[in-house]
């Protein structure tokens, strides 16, 4: 199947074309026709399946078939959880709508008012947004949601997670006159997800592409190698991003602090690398990412709140220098590489105190991480063991016993 089987017009074809996508990826293949056929859709996919496409397509054809007769607010919203992410969602959309005169804006926090309050004030036709900033458009009446006839919710269960569920809901309200939505979430499992979807959408379409054809499954090597202590870990570190198959890493950590203390540590190795804090403000964040997705350092340094919403392609290496405090929190972390078929490589850097986590994420993964040493960085310390419940001996089993035999007499 070819993007030309789809009833797309020869304009989205072109710029399909000419970003080098002829072949729809299986979540494309499954979310198209039903979308552009105006049904509500419910759809997962892992990261890197390409999912954008799966809702700026149908969305841009729906503005091409029903063209506007007089300027005026958003047709077509999307909703996502993060700045990057709505930032790379809208200059795709602006790629594939390249020669429709369309107007695409994007509003997001970290940003002026003054030119999104301009662009709000003119002609929109595609809305990209974060709802925190929207909304507060909204209540100032510089937002009208009336005219929103597409409405697209992107990582809806990161946005619950965030705590964005009343203001989307808020948001869905006030667009009254809609007639479609589309909610992609990387799970559709849970509670908060399912009641998202049931208030939002009207008899969905649900779409899972978990299951990926071989051409598209991502391959992630995954090992851990066991450290002592910090210096250990360190060490072991700068080892793997001085390699040079790691030409473009993404490096965990669980604090902002740990990131800043490992920026220094890596500079005096002679590792350049940029990172990512939550403290950031929204320009250096930009120029941190510019930094990184340009080549100019090879390494970026992330907590997961701050990694939120980053989608670059050809990532090498994720490394976890400090262990999650979930097993999903480690399968979204190694999914920002091996994507789209790529190859990829996650590698965690485990202390005793991580055992715990270590064992609920092969559980999770339902697969062993390999154990690997380096030469010369070798662990001196046996692997831990986590601690386990003891069972009551049977001297002590028979004593409880005897006691609720005597205690029912």
């Amino acid at each position: 199947m070819q993007f030309e089987d789809f009833d797309l017009d020869h304009s989205l074809l072109e710029s399909l074309k000419a970003m080098g996508h002829t072949t729809p990826t299986t979540i494309q293949k499954q979310t198209l026709p039903m979308a552009l056929e105006q049904r509500d859709i419910l759809a997962s996919a892992p990261t890197g399946t390409g999912k954008t496409a799966s809702f700026l397509l149908p969305a841009l054809q729906h503005l091409i078939d029903f063209p506007r007769r007089h300027p005026g607010q958003a047709r077509v919203l999307i909703l996502t959880p993060t700045r990057e992410l709505a930032s790379q969602i809208h200059r795709y959309a602006c790629h594939l709508a390249t020669g429709l005169e369309l107007d695409i804006g994007i509003i997001t926090g970290g940003v002026p008012y003054a030119p999104q309050e301009e662009a709000l004030a003119g002609n929109i036709d595609l809305l990209v947004a974060t709802p925190g900033r929207l909304v507060e458009y909204l209540d100032k009446k510089k937002f009208d949601a009336t005219a929103v006839e597409v409405l697209i919710i992107d990582e809806a269960d990161r946005m619950l997670d965030m705590g964005f569920s009343q203001v989307v809901q808020t948001l869905a309200i006030e667009a009254q006159g809609r007639k479609q939505n589309m909610l992609f979430s990387a799970t559709l499992e849970g509670y908060g997800v399912k009641k998202f979807a049931s208030e939002l959408l009207t008899d969905p379409i649900r779409v899972e592409a978990e299951e990926l054809p071989r051409s598209e499954k991502a391959k992630i090597h995954q090992w851990v190698h066991l450290a002592d202590n910090r210096e250990h870990k360190l060490a072991l570190l700068c080892n793997l991003l001085s390699r040079e198959d790691a030409t473009r890493t993404i490096v965990f950590c669980k604090t902002r602090d740990v990131v800043a203390s490992l920026e220094g540590v890596l500079q005096q190795a002679g590792i350049p690398a940029a990172f990512l804090r939550g403290d950031m403000e929204q320009k250096r964040r930009f120029q941190a990412l510019g930094r990184f997705t340009k080549g100019e350092v090879k390494v970026l340094l992330a907590t997961d709140v701050a990694a939120r919403g980053i989608d670059i392609d050809d990532i090498s290496h994720v490394i976890n220098f400090d262990m999650p405090h979930s097993a999903d929190v480690y399968v979204h972390r190694i999914g920002r590489t091996g994507r789209a078929g790529n190859k990829g490589t996650a590698i965690s850097l485990v202390e005793a105190h991580d055992m715990r986590i270590l064992g609920k994420i092969e559980r999770y993964i339902e697969q062993p991480l390999k154990r690997r040493v380096i030469e010369g960085l070798r662990p001196k310390h046996k692997e831990a063991k986590v601690p386990t419940k003891k069972k009551p001996k049977a001297k002590a089993k028979a004593a409880v016993k005897r006691a609720k035999k005597n205690a029912k007499k």
